[in-house]
């Protein structure tokens, strides 16, 4: 009953979360937002490391996993992250927090089934800009942005041997995107003219994309074991029905005062963003019930990728390459009397180019992340609580370098499902 209570408590969190901006990058302008999904609490915790199998934690990263669970999983995680955001002029910080993903994940046999939902892009960002033209006259522009990209996602994995599984996961992606630019014109004076133009873009995004996986495992001593595993998604196409509206507005000591007349529909064409195909290779070494640490190189085609609008200028893509580093100790998971002992201790780091380029500036993103997994009492469920500490961008080409915090907290549920009762 009460892991029924707090998997209510969880989908109700996750309702109000999807309201929110998950993200408070400027960087998230382009494409479809700022990617934020890095695998659950557990994964994001060893650097974004998924190579090993877990028989109580869902892998959603790669679909083959589901087949390593023995027991059905419920997992849900969400982030509170502060970034501090720097120019050579400027410094200022924002927070947020955000879902991460809700999903389930249920044994069936050599079979596993896993289905759930991911915010996985969002879209959060309120920057003010001015620039002067040749006679001196400042225009001061105030861009905002929110929304963001979700997948729902079905998949299963399957042990085709002992030490080889296979996994395929659909996922059906969905989201509204909303983009807002007010430019205001002031006199010689340096005094806001009366009227300024409001631009409202809005993008409804809908597409469907598939993700294998395989996983292996094998013994080479008897306690040492080695892992490795791959996932392939293909390219796929996001559909994005755009719209353009433009207003006057009435601007009172600097500040907007509302909308004058009636707005105008702008006739702009729907676009198709590629996508890009993705492939992830891991290989690994450990004692699963002490320790293990492991590796991933993950290559995505994103020189194919865009923007929603072909208006966008100072941006372009090439293929991006992410290397991710981690692992996890257990003291004594045994242990009835030193709840430490079986406490899991989780370190990785990850360093990716993500294959933006801004003002013909690579922008690059690393990180250093620690986690904890806590058991509760006569359980094996657990909550996870991860942490990352990262840098984004650069300040030089007139860009912007991130700071991030992003502390994670979520929780790994286990029950047992379709077993036949003995006594009535």
């Amino acid at each position: 009953m009460i892991k029924k209570i707090i998997v209510s408590i969880c989908l109700l969190f996750s309702l109000v979360s999807f309201a929110q901006e998950g993200t408070s990058s400027p960087y998230s302008f382009y494409g479809i937002g700022d990617v934020r999904f890095k695998g659950t609490i557990e994964n994001s915790s060893m650097g974004g490391m998924s190579v090993i199998p877990d028989s109580i934690h869902m892998n959603i990263v790669n679909p083959a996993m589901y087949s390593s669970l023995k027991l059905t999983t419920y997992a849900v995680g969400g982030t509170f992250s502060v970034n501090n955001l720097k120019t050579n002029s400027q410094n200022e910080k924002a927070q947020r927090t955000a879902l991460d993903y809700l999903a389930i994940g249920v044994p069936l046999n050599k079979m596993g089934i896993g289905f759930g939902l991911i915010p996985y892009s969002s879209v959060g960002y309120n920057i003010k800009s001015s620039f002067t033209d040749v006679n001196s006259i400042r225009t001061d522009s105030y861009d905002k942005g929110d929304g963001g990209v979700n997948k729902v996602f079905l998949g299963f994995g399957y042990q085709l041997t002992k030490d080889l599984s296979f996994g395929v996961d659909v996922q059906y992606n969905f989201g509204q995107i909303n983009t807002q630019n007010i430019s205001i014109r002031n006199d010689a004076n340096g005094v806001p003219i009366q009227y300024a133009s409001k631009e409202l873009n809005r993008s409804n995004a809908n597409g469907v994309n598939f993700n294998t996986g395989l996983s292996y495992k094998t013994k080479i001593s008897n306690k040492l074991n080695f892992f490795s595993s791959a996932t392939y998604s293909p390219e796929a196409k996001l559909n994005l029905g755009n719209t353009r509206t433009i207003s006057l507005v009435q601007v009172l000591s600097g500040v907007v005062a509302g909308v004058v007349g009636d707005p105008i529909d702008v006739t702009v064409p729907s676009t198709k963003l590629k996508l890009p195909s993705k492939f992830t290779f891991g290989i690994g070494v450990g004692d699963v019930k002490k320790w293990s640490v492991g590796s991933e190189v993950i290559f995505q085609n994103t020189s194919n990728f865009g923007n929603r609008f072909s208006d966008i200028s100072n941006v372009s893509y090439k293929n991006s390459t992410k290397f991710t580093f981690g692992g996890y100790y257990i003291p004594n998971y045994k242990s009835y009397s030193k709840y430490f002992s079986r406490v899991v201790y989780r370190g990785g780091f990850r360093y990716e180019n993500t294959g933006l380029i801004i003002n013909n500036t690579d922008i690059k993103d690393g990180a250093l992340t620690l986690g904890l997994g806590m058991p509760l009492k006569g359980a094996f469920s657990n909550v996870n609580i991860g942490f990352e500490l990262g840098n984004r961008g650069t300040k030089s080409a007139g860009l912007v370098r991130e700071h991030y915090m992003n502390f994670n907290i979520g929780l790994s549920l286990n029950d047992r499902w379709f077993v036949k009762r003995k006594y009535e």
